[in-house]
């Protein structure tokens, strides 16, 4: 890739617009390009300091009484007159997007806070969502499961098993160790069209082997099983059923 074309890249590459293939390919440039990758650190340092500025502005006093003024009841309306129907209606809307903000956060919570499947479930996608910045998504680049096996030898005390399966639309890219709960694992990386899938795979110690189970939440699927002395948790903002059908191909 030139500098040139990474430059036309950076933008999309910094709001998530690329696809998983096109985004390796421009982290593996501006790790070599000292030039590129000064201009997206500058960049990378811009938009941290526009999210962390504080652009809070205070409502000026007029408009904070013009309001109270209008919620607050008038003299010559008594005590026991009725509150206006505009009123209740305002009250009515402030309550349900204050619940229809909350539900999302409760039900995150639960999934957090609930099993052990839940822990695990936020720690893979918490995982998963590391591995979109910068420089994290895969340690070893490739598209060849005889590159990327071997490169785990020496780093962990096991060999996850890789396939590609981009005959099946489910093209490997690459992989990276990673941690979930503690432990350093295998996390190997597939793409699926303009999405990033992340296949998280241990050993299972001992564990029975169970079917596929999968879940949704904010956008975000998993899947997760026990094969052949392996676990998997697989991630990704692909549709459920997409998911399930990588976990066939990879339980084959």
């Amino acid at each position: 890739m030139s500098c040139e074309k990474a430059e036309s890249l950076l933008h999309g590459y910094l709001d998530g617009e690329l696809d998983a293939v096109r985004a390796v390919e421009f982290e593996r440039h501006a790790r070599g390009c000292p030039d590129c990758t000064r201009e997206l650190d500058a960049q990378q340092s811009l938009r941290a300091r526009l999210r962390d500025a504080d652009l809070y502005a205070p409502a000026p006093p007029s408009l904070r009484r013009n309001i109270r003024e209008r919620l607050e009841p008038r003299p010559d309306e008594g005590a026991a007159s009725a509150p206006r129907p505009g009123r209740w209606r305002w009250l009515a809307a402030a309550a349900v997007v204050t619940l229809l903000a909350t539900v999302p956060w409760l039900a995150f919570r639960e999934t957090r806070q609930g099993t052990s499947e839940g822990t695990l479930a936020a720690a893979a996608l918490d995982a998963h969502l590391r591995s979109l910045q910068l420089g994290h998504l895969t340690d070893v680049v490739s598209t060849d499961a005889h590159t990327v096996k071997p490169w785990f030898e020496g780093k962990l005390s096991y060999a996850p098993p890789v396939v590609d399966l981009a005959a099946e639309g489910f093209p490997l890219i690459g992989g990276r160790l990673d941690v979930l709960e503690g432990r350093t694992i295998a996390a190997l990386v597939y793409a699926r069209r303009k999405h990033v899938v992340s296949v998280f795979v241990w050993p299972a110690e001992n564990a029975p082997e169970t079917a596929p189970r999968s879940s949704v939440r904010q956008g975000y699927a998993w899947i997760h099983w026990s094969h052949a002395g392996m676990r998997y948790w697989v991630v990704s903002d692909v549709a459920p059923a997409e998911l399930e059908q990588l976990a066939r191909l990879l339980r084959r």
